[in-house]
């Protein structure tokens, strides 16, 4: 088993920035990829970021390119999401996922362990 847990979220104004942590316990998650994704109130769970279990891959959302970083440190299994530039629209609920296999995918259903997710609120 695989428990995820998320930090760092909070209340910040808009242009601001925040780093999501997501520290995996029970089982070493540096072989499996990684993925970020975030729910709205009143929207589906949608795909933010995803990196392959060595880091050398990553993707993201057409809405986080260029503001939104994805990192990990295998050593210490945690996984990051550096996010820059926030915006309103970036309010919502964080999860950290991780996936069975080692490389990325957006598909939510591809990911099999979950965190409870961190709040994310920007102010305008």
């Amino acid at each position: 088993q695989v428990q995820l847990v998320e930090s760092g979220g909070g209340l910040v104004q808009a242009g601001g920035s925040l780093r999501l942590s997501c520290a995996a316990s029970g089982r070493s998650v540096s072989s499996r990829a990684m993925g970020w994704f975030r729910q709205a109130p009143g929207k589906e769970r949608e795909f933010v970021a995803a990196i392959n279990w060595s880091g050398r891959s990553t993707d993201y959302a057409d809405s986080v390119k260029g503001r939104f970083t994805i990192s990990r440190d295998n050593a210490k299994n945690t996984v990051f999401l550096q996010m820059n530039s926030l915006k309103p629209e970036d309010t919502a609920v964080f999860y950290c996922a991780a996936a069975p296999g080692g490389s990325n995918t957006r598909r939510s259903t591809m990911y099999d362990y979950w965190g409870q997710g961190t709040q994310v609120t920007v102010s305008s």
